[in-house]
């Protein structure tokens, strides 16, 4: 495990659907003494015994869905503070220490990772697009001037679970947002590489599998507003 700058204790979420290849990148990079929950979304290649076989807690989650995984992983944590990220090598989990200060020391409540390609082709067009569209559709319906609603991402255990997250889709990053800012909760963003990962994305490695990401959070931002200051139990001042 990577040390750190004695970062606040977290658990580390990482949703998992096939990705044998790149969980001993991912579990070697997790800060030292962070616990890293695995989540398998029906993997078929053994990502569930060789994440076992590395330290990780694994957590099986039978329900298909992005969403699913990470709530099923969130629901598994029982630090105080809970981090999120794919498990697919297109992100460094050490990044997330020093998130996790920042959400510590009261700079945000949550606190997302803005992906910043490394690399030629790591961020198809269309997934691209679909981001910046999804980031103004968000701006319009929060005021929230994000560019990216990325996986990788900060807080605090007890104020995520009490947004009641319902979406187990790919609107799950997304509804998470939009209660958090409806709760008047500080959401920023900061810089973090985009790498390239290892395998296909399930998700905006096609154009279908992009559209219907979109039309999950359409139908996440049509939600009604959540009134401002009823769901940020957990915050600190």
């Amino acid at each position: 495990m990577t040390p750190s700058a004695r970062p606040p204790r977290a658990d580390l979420v990482l949703p998992c659907l096939d990705e044998a290849e790149a969980l001993p990148w991912v579990l070697a990079r997790v800060p030292s003494g962070w616990r890293a929950i695995v989540v398998d979304n029906g993997s078929t290649d053994g990502s569930a015994d060789i994440a076992r076989s590395l330290g990780a807690t694994v957590v099986h989650e039978a329900r298909r869905g992005f969403g699913a995984a990470c709530h099923a992983g969130l629901l598994a944590a029982r630090a105080e503070f809970v981090c999120f990220c794919d498990c697919d090598a297109s992100m460094d989990p050490a990044l997330l220490a020093p998130m996790a200060e920042r959400v510590a020391t009261g700079e945000a409540d949550l606190l997302l990772g803005r992906r910043r390609p490394r690399a030629r082709g790591v961020w198809p067009a269309h997934a691209r697009a679909g981001n910046i569209a999804l980031a103004r559709m968000l701006r319009r319906r929060t005021g929230l001037r994000l560019h990216d609603l990325g996986p990788m991402r900060v807080a605090r255990r007890e104020a995520l679970l009490g947004l009641e997250l319902t979406d187990r889709r790919s609107g799950y990053p997304l509804q998470m947002v939009v209660r958090a800012a409806d709760a008047g909760w500080r959401v920023a963003e900061t810089d973090v590489p985009y790498l390239p990962r290892s395998g296909k994305s399930k998700v905006t490695g096609t154009w279908r599998g992009t559209w219907n990401a979109v039309r999950d959070m359409r139908r996440v931002l049509a939600e009604p507003p959540v009134a401002r200051g009823t769901r940020t139990e957990g915050i600190s001042a």
